[in-house]
């Protein structure tokens, strides 16, 4: 029997453009990325991470959409490291723009499974990063390949989240220079607020 198709309501380029952007925010977990990272100590961790985004998405097709903004969220505040996994008082994940996250669950599941075949081995933020790319699929998407090898981040502070991630209060001059420090260009703002905010809840993004 063929799989379910999950319904996604933003157009396939905006699930793309996001997965671009990942690429275009500077961090420095990013030095080492490699399409091979895994093929010696985890061959099968893109399969397994796979597995499990799909039979989230299959039960819930909202999971497509969490994830990405997961990543949207993880990246943009000092760079694509998990950071915005890490709890507790003072953490980015305690910080109100990010209260209303979802698909840890599905992170955490994809962990476990990982941790029980190659231990200690595969990154959170590779995990996110790969959910996120399957997730683009999942919603209709194209498949594509990501460079994995991100390291975790150790440091997590609310502090950080208010600066890196836009919200109702910001202006267009606001919203312009929190992209340009990002390495992203006006283009890349107006795609993002015209093309992907319009097709659905804008706070899917932000």
């Amino acid at each position: 029997m063929e799989a379910k198709r999950v319904i996604f309501s933003p157009t396939h380029f905006c699930t793309v453009l996001i997965l671009t952007l990942y690429f275009l925010v500077d961090s420095p977990s990013n030095a080492d990325l490699s399409f091979d990272f895994y093929a010696a100590s985890c061959p099968t961790a893109e399969f397994m991470v796979r597995n499990i985004v799909s039979s989230a998405s299959s039960t819930d097709p909202t999971i497509p959409g969490k994830l990405l903004r997961l990543l949207f969220h993880d990246c943009f505040v000092e760079g694509c490291d998990a950071s915005v996994l890490l709890q507790g008082n003072g953490t980015e994940r305690s910080d109100p723009a990010n209260t209303s996250l979802g698909g840890f669950s599905v992170i955490d599941s994809a962990k476990r499974v990982l941790e029980i075949f190659c231990p200690a081995t595969v990154s959170c933020a590779d995990i996110i990063a790969l959910a996120a790319r399957d997730a683009v699929e999942f919603a209709g998407g194209p498949a594509i390949r990501i460079p994995t090898g991100r390291k975790d981040g150790r440091v997590s502070s609310v502090t950080n989240v208010r600066p890196n991630i836009a919200d109702t209060s910001f202006t267009t001059d606001d919203m312009i220079k929190l992209f340009s420090s990002k390495g992203l260009s006006q283009d890349d703002l107006v795609i993002l607020s015209g093309v992907c905010i319009r097709n659905t809840d804008p706070k899917l993004l932000f």
